[in-house]
């Protein structure tokens, strides 16, 4: 076996009749899991995960889960379908273990953007990934901005769809004056999250019409730009941002139309190829992304941003765990 991983913590024997609360961590992105247990005042439970020869996934966990609320985090990263098989095993570990719940923990969910049909004999490849979590045991999940809110709708189970627009959106604005900002959509498709921005920081709503060629992966030509941005200081919005190709040509299509600035402002950093490239070479002044991926490779750029939704993540959790009201989260949207 190669690529052995085991997190440590001490082991933390309860009462029979105490409810405990476990957090494991999957291999992707440990470096939030680790910011979610600090906020929760806890640790990771001690797990011995590794990879056989053929690239075969072997996890074992080091203390009992009998009758525990278990929550697994796991952010889907590159390589994607390893981190998915994992957190899969890690979820039938738990069930066999005789888990009292487990949840699922995705920061980014895996294959949000294929969520429905655009031509025949496509899959709908979220809905499939929907369906192996919860063949695998998993009893909730729990997510951060997906990229179409009917993602919720293939599970079963509940699901606690969580949003960044606040952490975001408040470093954005900052102290400073709101009254030159405009909030700006990449596609129409993104217009009713620009929404919610315009409500929250009080500024007006601009498009950025575009049309992509469906048979040519990551190509976007840039038509126009619906809403005075000349003088404006622009704050692009999005869910995720991958080979930045879309969100550059739309900064620079702002900047055609005579914005004096461009801020581009995405949960999911992505940044598959050749995107760190394209943001050190874009005019954008600031990208600012949420570390629900690692954006280690795009760290050395000053104009790089990373805010953590560890904060958010471990108050929804301890929201569930009291049978509390992780609704009441989405208040200040």
């Amino acid at each position: 076996m190669s690529g052995a991983v085991r997190t440590s913590g001490p082991a933390r024997p309860a009462a029979r009749d105490e409810r405990q609360l476990l957090l494991f961590s999957g291999r992707a992105h440990p470096v939030l899991a680790e910011r979610i247990a600090a906020e929760l005042g806890t640790t990771l439970v001690p797990t011995t995960a590794r990879d056989f020869a053929n690239g075969e996934i072997y996890v074992r966990f080091e203390e009992s889960v009998r009758g525990a609320d278990c929550f697994v985090v796991q952010s889907h990263t590159a390589p994607i379908n390893t981190w998915i098989m994992e957190q899969l095993i890690m979820i039938d570990a738990l069930k066999r273990a005789s888990a009292r719940s487990v949840t699922v923990v995705a920061p980014f969910y895996g294959y949000s953007r294929q969520d429905k049909k655009h031509k025949g004999r496509e899959p709908i490849s979220a809905k499939l990934l929907a369906d192996l979590l919860s063949a695998a045991g998993a009893d909730r999940v729990m997510a951060i901005d997906l990229h179409t809110d009917q993602i919720v709708g293939f599970f079963d189970g509940p699901v606690d769809h969580l949003f960044a627009l606040p952490t975001l959106a408040d470093h954005i604005a900052g102290p400073g004056n709101r009254e030159r900002l405009t909030v700006v959509s990449p596609d129409a498709g993104r217009v009713r999250v620009a929404d919610r921005w315009c409500d929250r920081l009080g500024a007006p709503l601009a498009i950025v019409h575009k049309k992509r060629d469906k048979d040519v992966a990551h190509q976007v030509s840039v038509h126009e730009v619906v809403g005075d941005v000349a003088g404006r200081v622009c704050v692009l919005v999005d869910d995720m941002v991958d080979t930045a190709g879309t969100i550059c040509a739309a900064a620079d299509a702002l900047y055609a139309n005579g914005a004096e600035d461009v801020i581009v402002a995405a949960t999911h950093g992505i940044l598959s190829g050749p995107a760190v490239d394209r943001l050190k070479n874009s005019r954008v002044s600031r990208f600012v992304f949420t570390d629900t991926l690692p954006t280690a490779a795009a760290t050395d750029l000053d104009k790089v941003e990373v805010l953590s939704v560890a904060p958010l993540i471990a108050h929804a959790i301890r929201e569930i765990f009291e049978n509390g009201s992780v609704t009441s989260l989405l208040d200040e949207l």
